[in-house]
């Protein structure tokens, strides 16, 4: 199989009603690189939808053009979009292919009619239509945002997405394979065909099955061949163990004039997995607790322009937080970041839709801020909802790390706009400032019980591509909706911040497998989860800060995650970390010590900790040590502050001091009582910024240690080099500042700069801008160097040495 990236592509921003025609003058529009959002190249403003972020949408167009060599006449050509936002319309040599309301699919269309050869271009274009930039309730970006490839396939060749890997059986002695394939003839003849495929493990061939059959002209039949794999490698979370599957096609023609051989390339792994309605999640037969995040798509200056390595440094800081899963909020994700969580070991939550038929209330002025606008999804859902379903688990389904299909999120959430007369007042979890009235059961809404007829209806959509797998989504308002049918048709319910209703609802659903499919960090949210074995886990929302679902000008973002949109670690991560993670953690956080018992009391979990220590002499300061060890003892310039149990009441170890300058440690005991140190850690009173320290991220070696040559195929496909450069303040004495807000100059040489990210959500300085202020002493550059290419990146600002890294 042939394939090339299209990534070099030229764009218009308005609208421009000639430019489908191929011999339209484009000129003079300007050059881009795809995946592109051009979103995040506008300036931020009141006058956009806050809870997209308070970006521009509207109309662009885009002009791509590619050449394909004479010897591929006579071949398949297809063009494949990963993702398109929104309302795409495409063309190919002047003729119209059709177009794709939902931003988030992955389409592909037959262009080998239209295709020309030789030294004629090709000419693709794409008109997007996102006018309505209300249309969501959190960043979606505008434009091209996921990568485009051309593929050259033979008369003979599968149908697209049709090879569908399972293993009904496992164990550790012996795993059954089951291989169903969908054989398309194209050809003028028919065709003698055989299909063979071969299941390799790190270069070592493991296991051939073959199948024949004879296809006339325009026939497709589908082929199904099993086989026993013994003693397999299993893929766990800590073990990402994949095989490569190659299916070769080989095709004959009845008359033997023509031959023809075609071949498809994918990982998949063999593992078990169920979910039980007493003893939660099994992997393998062994059981495992979820711990899992929900993570949107966009990148901070990126928006959803993100390039593979983003999520690499993402997950790998997700893995060392001691998180084993992730729930794609709230739609189909690029397809690299699925192909990394099958290489690190991350399970996954494909979710599907965050509205069905009826429209959600989108707060567009602030969070929950009246009026609120009904542009989005809803209006397509009718449709489109069976082919965009379907779409997503046909393209999925061979991922090993996917253990669940979502078919919504919080679709019942009360009055938004299902409601119900059971009910004559509903709130939800964000409706404190609704007006009484728009709580209150009006039969003029839909009924909520239109619910359970949709739901069975996506359930029966996902099963006829996929009966491996259950099917789950996000329940909102379970306290109506579960006396109503809408959870009788999955397999697995999760509940969105209803840990109240666990035990209830376990007992009236005994035979429902519960989880958390959306979570808030709170201590009781967890141990909800912990100390119960009939919940599977839970989803923190977030995993990491993202555009969008602002609360108010001139914040552009939410800040719930544990990573910001820089991916860097909040002192909440650390926090979690104790929680989720088994090796020995010790971590200090320092604030102001509360003033009153009452505001200690009131804030004690959600109060901001930094990780500094620099306060006035003798200023009272508040310590937590976030561990996962039994005690600590603590030491100021030496000197032991005493020793302290863990309080599972509080997730931490706190202390109250004087603040004394110098060094704060925390030396942590596996029992309260021993004097063996398993772990330490350390803070240092800083001086003022006066230094620069660049460090360009590469994955580590425990990231890779399974899957590191899959890993970089993904990176490199583009020949693209994406370089995420992390720009830390320092002292005098390197240590450093991570309270500082420095602005910092940022040149490259032999480069480009695709952004500046620093995690400040009120920071509404242009994203364009090759300047940016340092945001808690932190700063991340995004530079995009060609293959073979070096470049020189620079960093300054007043009062701070000037500094250089070459990349």
């Amino acid at each position: 199989m042939n394939t090339q990236l299209l990534s070099n592509w030229k764009f218009q921003y308005n609208d421009c009603p000639e430019a489908w025609y191929k011999g339209y003058d484009d000129s003079s529009w300007e050059g881009v690189t795809v995946p592109h959002d051009w979103s995040v190249h506008m300036p931020f403003s009141k006058e956009y939808s806050s809870g997209t972020g308070y970006l521009a949408g509207g109309i662009g167009w885009y002009r791509g053009s590619f050449y394909l060599p004479e010897e591929l006449k006579g071949k398949k050509i297809f063009i494949t979009f990963d993702g398109v936002y929104k309302n795409s319309q495409v063309w190919c040599n002047s003729y119209y292919l059709g177009k794709r309301p939902f931003g988030y699919a992955t389409f592909r269309y037959d262009i080998t009619e239209q295709a020309v050869f030789g030294d004629t271009p090709n000419v693709m274009a794409v008109r997007v239509d996102h006018k309505d930039i209300s249309d969501s309730r959190w960043f979606t970006g505008s434009g091209i945002t996921r990568k485009v490839t051309v593929t050259a396939e033979e008369p003979v060749y599968a149908e697209y997405n049709s090879i569908f890997f399972t293993t009904p059986e496992v164990s550790k002695e012996e795993a059954s394979v089951k291989i169903t394939s969908t054989i398309i003839n194209e050809a003028a003849e028919a065709a003698e065909v055989t299909v063979k495929q071969t299941l390799g493990f790190q270069a070592k061939e493991a296991l051939t099955v073959t199948s024949s059959l004879r296809l006339s002209p325009n026939e497709k039949k589908e082929i199904t061949v099993e086989g026993l794999l013994s003693s397999p490698m299993l893929w766990s979370v800590n073990e990402p163990n994949l095989y490569k599957l190659t299916t070769e096609i080989k095709a004959q023609s009845i008359t033997g004039t023509s031959s023809t051989q075609q071949n498809y390339e994918s990982m998949v792994g063999i593992r078990s997995f169920r979910f039980t309605p007493d003893n939660g999640f099994y992997l393998n037969d062994e059981p495992l607790k979820l711990k899992g995040v929900c993570v949107h798509h966009d990148a901070g200056c990126l928006g959803a322009a993100v390039l593979p390595s983003v999520w690499l440094r993402r997950l790998e800081a997700l893995k060392e937080m001691g998180c084993n899963s992730i729930r794609m909020s709230h739609n189909p994700h690029m397809p690299e970041l699925y192909d990394f969580c099958d290489a690190l070991g991350f399970l996954v939550m494909d979710e599907a839709f965050d509205e069905w038929e009826s429209p959600k209330n989108k707060w567009w002025t602030g969070h929950n801020v009246y009026p609120p606008r009904h542009q989005g999804y809803a209006e397509d859902f009718p449709q489109w909802h069976e082919q965009d379903l379907t779409d997503l688990i046909k393209r999925d389904r061979n991922h090993p790390s996917i253990i669940m299909w979502s078919i919504g999120n919080e679709i019942d959430y009360p009055n938004d706009p299902y409601c119900h007369p059971l009910f004559t007042t509903m709130t939800g979890n964000n409706d404190k400032d609704k007006p009484s009235a728009e709580r209150e059961y009006n039969p003029n809404k839909p009924n909520a019980e239109r619910l359970s007829v949709i739901a069975a209806n996506l359930t029966r959509i996902v099963k006829a591509s996929d009966t491996t797998r259950p099917v789950t989504a996000a329940v909102a308002f379970p306290e109506l909706s579960t006396f109503l049918g809408y959870i009788d048709s999955f397999d697995v319910v999760g509940y969105n911040y209803k840990e109240e209703w666990y035990k209830r609802d376990h007992g009236r659903f005994p035979e429902k497998p519960f989880l958390g499919s959306e979570n808030s960090h709170s201590l009781s949210a967890w141990k909800a989860v912990r100390d119960c074995d009939y919940i599977s886990g839970q989803y923190l929302w977030t995993g990491i800060d993202y555009l969008g679902e602002a609360h108010g000008w001139p914040v552009r973002g939410s800040y719930a995650g544990l990573l910001t949109t820089a991916g860097f670690k909040k002192t909440s991560f650390y926090r979690r970390k104790s929680f989720w993670q088994s090796e020995p953690t010790v971590y200090l956080t320092t604030a102001r010590a509360a003033e009153t018992e009452k505001e200690a009391t009131t804030e004690w979990e959600w109060k901001e900790m930094f990780r500094s220590y620099n306060y006035l002499t003798e200023e009272k300061v508040e310590i937590r040590c976030y561990t996962n060890l039994s005690g600590i003892e603590l030491f100021v310039n030496g000197k032991s502050q005493g020793r302290k149990a863990y309080d599972d009441s509080l997730g931490y170890i706190p202390f109250t001091i004087a603040f004394e300058a110098g060094e704060l440690k925390a030396v942590g005991y596996s029992t309260d009582n021993e004097t063996e140190e398993i772990a330490a850690d350390v803070l240092l009173t800083n001086g003022a910024p006066c230094d620069i320290s660049l460090t360009s991220w590469e994955p580590s070696a425990e990231i890779l240690a399974f899957n590191k040559a899959y890993v970089e195929d993904i990176l490199t496909f583009d020949g693209l080099i994406l370089k995420q450069i992390e720009v830390t303040l320092l002292d005098g004495n390197g240590l450093p500042c991570l309270t500082d807000s420095s602005l910092l100059h940022v040149s490259l040489e032999g480069g480009k700069i695709l952004g500046l990210e620093n995690g400040n959500l009120a920071d509404v300085r242009e994203y364009t801008a090759l300047e940016r202020r340092a945001y808690n002493g932190k700063l991340l550059i995004y530079a995009a160097l060609s293959e073979d290419n070096k470049g020189v990146l620079t960093v300054k600002g007043s009062s701070l040495k000037t500094r250089s890294i070459t990349l």
